[in-house]
């Protein structure tokens, strides 16, 4: 009986296998002879599609990207599945091949270098303040260019922050305003700013136009339709954040062990279905309620009672019972989780408070990750091994965590802290793709002062700036240009301008002077300069303003520049010392005269004061030390309309100085002490040092003060109470051994 049934079940499968080839059979030589009939008929132009048709026809291979030709004919969309269609009418999706060599013309930029054109505001066009906020930054930066002709890079003035059609900031009719425009040339070096794109529920990356061969500089992008070296992701920031300036960091003690009263922390909303709903549901698993504080609600919205869960009053009752900034201020990490969009404002909100970001949205290209190496300031975590997140952070040394938090508060300053930051460090990173051989290296940009500060024009070797002798293993150099700045005219061979050229030519670290002649009288004749045994070269300056003494002149060689007001009064030794102390702070202001600011409570305005008292926040470049970079900084980086003022006044060109030098370093200047009789003469009423005794003079001078401080947005001076002696600074207290002995004297 066993046997009957194996063959029968064998005859029942060969019979099924039989008629199955037969079947297939007939419709595959069906087939054959409809494909040979069709042909016959293509080419006897007889083509008769009919229903018996059992194959249909394959689209033919794809053609090869053509970036910026529209000779795509309308069928090629025939044959396409729905969501290829719907990829096509993506405006990302279009252009998603771009790159700066196939969608960008250097020509614009080798021509003029790199000027950023703004197109000029429609009537009737509202623009909501971020986006003001993001124009002004452009208009106010040096690559602004009001001349189309002059520009390589246009950006919009319609507003395309937001992209959410259920916004009361979404502009209507982008597509039909853009392709009007007569420079539009289908988005050809165009770059698009945007924070929010699509809407609910899908929450596409889609800005609603056709964006063309423009460049995106866009928050929440992911990494599939981030288009590398091409696009920019920006982080995403509120309404609120500052335009200039902004507030520093919150790390203010560098304390090991740097742990803090709670290990992770979240405050924020749950989405109880579609997009961004799936990590934040999972949330309350890690939550513990002592040191890690992961509290969401689902209080949001007009009908969130309709949809809430069993879990939404527990979760609403831990939310309300912490406060978010009392959070923020005392947790080691902060997760940053995916939201309704890849990005959250929780991520600025962690960078400034000191808080390693522990990053849980997957497929975020993280803001600026072209250039930032955001493995030294935060944790990339995976939305799949949410329970893993505290065993992985735990297991991080206390060491790593300070170097995390440490970088939180560079990177935050930097790149971040104000809509100008972030605006200028898309244009730099633009800069840097273009003009290749002097781009910026991943240590500039990953390490204090950063990219926006380190300008690449100036020089391709690390070696020349002040900041990186440490990184490079070498020493600031031995030897210094003195660079005095002449006023008055030469009458007298006892005049202090000629003591003062003997006394720093006489210094062993001096290679050459410097004479800037911005005397309205001619250049004395050569033989009424003293002799000396270093080269003095005498410039006379071409427009005679008082920003010319800090131009980057091909004449000096060295790195250090000793500036030297023609009235100062300076001994040989002074100048040894001041060079001696320099060398160990070789990106600080090291120098003589100091002075001070304060605020006003009564005016509601920055003071400026020349008392001698135990801090100071200046060092005036009438007699001190600084690298030479600081030349170029002040002549390329500084607005025209400051050292416009500067020169309007003949004043203030010392204290705008030092603004820069402090904004740059986030650290005061070097005073150095002087023998007890030193003071800053005052020469004859002729004189423009007499100015210093004028009340007028002093009040310019105060208003200078807060006209600088309003255009970097805070006050970047920074109140010391260090005075370096000559007794103590690297010297053996027997009277014996001093070097600089002569400065004591009375």
């Amino acid at each position: 009986m066993q046997a009957k049934k194996r063959y029968f079940i064998l005859l029942s499968a060969g019979s099924c296998l039989a008629l199955l080839f037969y079947f297939g059979g007939l419709q595959f030589r069906a087939s054959r002879s409809h494909s040979r009939r069709d042909e016959r008929s293509s080419r006897d132009g007889l083509h008769q599609p009919g229903p018996d048709r059992f194959w249909p026809r394959f689209p033919d291979a794809l053609r090869p990207f053509l970036p910026w030709e529209q000779s795509e004919s309308e069928d090629s969309s025939v044959h396409m599945s729905p969501r290829q269609k719907r990829d096509a009418n993506s405006s990302i999706y279009k252009g998603k091949k771009c790159r700066m060599e196939s969608c960008f013309d250097f020509t614009l930029c080798k021509k003029n270098g790199f000027k950023v054109y703004v197109y000029p505001q429609q009537k009737g066009e509202k623009i909501a303040e971020s986006y003001q906020n993001i124009l002004a930054a452009i208009e106010g930066s040096r690559f602004y260019t009001s001349d189309p002709s002059q520009a390589c890079l246009f950006v919009l003035s319609l507003d395309t922050l937001d992209r959410d059609q259920l916004s009361p900031q979404y502009v209507h009719n982008l597509r039909s305003k853009v392709q009007s425009l007569h420079l539009w040339n289908n988005g050809r070096n165009h770059l698009i700013f945007n924070l929010y794109s699509g809407t609910w529920p899908d929450y596409t990356e889609d800005v609603g136009f056709d964006i063309g061969q423009a460049m995106l500089a866009k928050a929440s992008i992911s990494t599939e339709n981030f288009r590398p070296n091409f696009d920019v992701s920006i982080p995403l920031f509120s309404k609120d954040h500052p335009r200039t300036g902004g507030e520093r960091g919150f790390l203010k003690f560098n304390t090991i062990p740097p742990l803090r009263k709670y290990m992770l922390v979240f405050k924020g909303k749950r989405y109880l279905t579609g997009i961004g709903s799936d990590t934040r549901n999972a949330l309350y698993h890690v939550h513990n309620g002592e040191d890690v504080l992961l509290l969401t609600t689902c209080k949001h919205g007009k009908d969130w009672q309709k949809h809430k869960d069993s879990r939404c009053d527990r979760d609403n009752a831990e939310y309300e019972k912490y406060d978010y900034r009392e959070m923020l201020h005392n947790a080691t990490f902060c997760l940053v989780p995916r939201g309704r969009r890849l990005g959250s404002f929780r991520f600025l909100e962690a960078l400034q408070a000191a808080c390693v970001p522990v990053m849980l949205s997957n497929g975020w290209e993280l803001p600026f990750s072209e250039v930032i190496n955001w493995n030294q300031a935060a944790v990339i975590g995976d939305e799949r091994l949410l329970l893993q997140i505290p065993s992985t952070i735990r297991s991080i040394h206390q060491d790593k965590i300070l170097a995390l938090r440490q970088q939180t508060q560079f990177l935050w300053e930097a790149y971040f802290s104000s809509v100008e930051k972030i605006v200028l460090t898309t244009l730099e990173i633009i800069q840097d793709r273009i003009f290749k051989h002097i781009s910026r290296n991943s240590l500039i940009w990953n390490k204090h002062p950063g990219g926006l500060f380190v300008l690449p024009q100036y020089s391709s070797y690390l070696g020349d700036f002040p900041y990186y002798y440490a990184n490079l293993g070498s020493k600031p150099p031995s030897r210094f240009t003195a660079v005095i700045h002449a006023v008055t005219p030469l009458v007298s061979q006892s005049q202090p301008v000629l003591k003062l050229l003997v006394a720093a030519a006489k210094s062993q670290y001096c290679a050459q002077i410097i004479v800037l002649w911005n005397c309205d009288k001619p250049l004395p004749a050569k033989h009424r300069w003293p002799a000396t045994s270093v080269p003095v070269i005498v410039i006379e300056g071409e427009s005679k303003v008082m920003s010319s003494r800090f131009l980057p002149y091909d004449n000096i060689v060295t790195d250090a520049v000793l500036s030297l007001d023609e009235d100062t009064v300076l001994s040989t030794t002074e100048v040894d010392f001041a060079f001696t102390v320099w060398q160990s702070f070789p990106e600080r202001i090291v120098g003589y005269p100091a002075r001070s600011h304060f605020w006003d409570n009564s005016k509601e305005r920055w003071g400026y004061t020349s008392k001698w008292t135990n801090d100071y926040s200046m060092v005036l470049t009438g007699a001190a030390i600084y690298h030479k970079y600081y030349h170029y900084l002040y002549t390329h980086y500084l607005p025209a309309s400051l050292k416009n003022m500067v020169d309007q006044l003949a004043n203030c060109e010392d204290i705008l100085m030092n603004f820069l030098v402090s904004a740059v370093t986030k650290l005061p200047p070097i005073k150095v002490t002087q023998k007890k009789q030193y003071k800053e003469t005052m020469m004859g009423q002729t004189s423009r040092a007499s100015r210093w005794a004028d009340p007028d003079h002093f009040a310019q001078r105060q208003s200078c003060m807060n006209t600088f401080a309003s255009w970097f947005g805070y006050m970047p001076l920074i109140h010391s109470q260090m005075r370096l002696d000559p007794v103590l600074f690297k010297d053996q207290v027997s009277i014996l051994r001093k070097k600089y002995r002569d400065i004591e004297r009375l």
